[in-house]
């Protein structure tokens, strides 16, 4: 039911804006488009901000790709050592 509400109501914007003279749709639509800009560039800052806490508590490792396929082969062999030993 949410949905079909929130579908009319977008209708009823679409249409409110059809009334609109180019001139002004077009500003409308570079508003728009701006703030979702804004947007993204507050999430991307939010991302950041907890990417650096991580970091300075210890939680992000640095490495290559080598020393991550290295420490996932030697999680993968203790994961089957374990369930090797838990079979007897």
């Amino acid at each position: 039911m949410k949905e079909k509400a929130t579908s009319s109501r977008f209708q009823e914007v679409i249409e409110m804006v059809e009334t609109l003279p180019p001139d002004d749709q077009a500003l409308l639509i570079e508003i728009i488009h701006q703030r979702l800009i804004q947007n993204r560039r507050a999430e991307l800052a939010a991302e950041i901000a907890e990417a650096r806490d991580a970091y300075r508590r210890g939680e992000v490792h640095s490495g290559t790709v080598a020393d991550l396929m290295k420490e996932l082969n030697q999680e993968t062999e203790h994961c089957s050592d374990k369930n090797l030993l838990g079979s007897f």
